[in-house]
């Protein structure tokens, strides 16, 4: 049995393919202007990967932002429900889930099984997800892979940026540059920022281990380092973050047409 899952974020487009419950292979890109292209995009390089082609999927699941418009889905899941079950997946003790994606974060709690009891979001700001990265990384012109390692490298001290509004943010930081506060100093306090902004989340919605984190920003250890702190737990992480949600849906797919082969044929 082969399903798939499709999850088409603000800022990248995830296709995973199952096979009889185990992960066969995944695409990854950018998101482009057409929310269906890029699925399209993501699903065509998953396919691509595993050898297979679109016929060969029995049920394909969207989730994301952008799940509404994936024109090859049977079915489409909110992203919290799928990074639940796909934490899950990866870590089955999993109960709370910080999520942090391009546009938007969310805490989750869920239950033994991957299901949602309890979750929260922040607003649509830059300030509380990975866009805000981005937009600073551009500021001062350095590539987004390097905040995080500079971030954990402090020269004279963490300065202070604001954790609510991305373009007070950038005014401060600009700021901080003319007062000759290094770099490594100001992608400090960048982190610390974010990393306050979704505890605030966390602690909404309660915080309880095993401590998972999903998403792009995942992959920046000096946002996910100002977490664990703050958490007082270490947080789990697979080994790419950003298709737990597009595998959470490649789960109901299978979970959803299990169930359908499971029901007696009527005359």
């Amino acid at each position: 049995m082969k399903t798939a899952g499709v999850d088409v974020g603000s800022l990248a487009g995830k296709a995973l393919i199952l096979e009889d419950g185990r992960i066969l292979s995944w695409g990854l890109v950018p998101t482009g202007p057409d929310s269906a292209e890029t699925a399209t995009e993501a699903m065509d390089a998953a396919l691509k990967q595993a050898g297979l082609t679109l016929g060969d999927i029995e049920f394909i699941v969207s989730t994301g932002y952008g799940r509404v418009v994936v024109p090859f889905a049977h079915k489409n899941i909110t992203e919290i429900s799928c990074h639940a079950k796909g934490s899950n997946y990866f870590f089955p003790g999993v109960r709370t889930i910080l999520d942090m994606g391009g546009q938007d974060c969310k805490a989750i709690r869920c239950d033994g099984t991957g299901k949602v009891v309890n979750f929260a979001m922040n607003d649509k700001c830059a300030a509380g997800a990975g866009r805000s990265m981005e937009v600073m990384a551009d500021l001062l012109q350095i590539p987004l892979v390097d905040i995080g390692p500079r971030s954990l490298n402090v020269e004279k001290g963490e300065v202070s940026v604001s954790s609510t509004c991305t373009v007070f943010a950038k005014s401060e930081v600009l700021a901080h540059l003319r007062q000759g506060a290094p770099t490594n100093d100001i992608l400090a306090g960048l982190c610390a920022a974010l990393a306050t902004r979704v505890y605030g989340l966390l602690k909404r919605v309660g915080i309880e281990p095993e401590f998972v984190i999903s998403g792009g920003i995942a992959k920046n250890v000096g946002v996910v380092a100002r977490v664990e702190q703050k958490v007082g737990l270490k947080a789990s992480i697979c080994f790419e973050p950003q298709i737990v949600g597009a595998l959470g849906a490649a789960i109901f797919a299978r979970e959803t047409l299990l169930k359908q082969q499971k029901k007696p044929v009527t005359a």
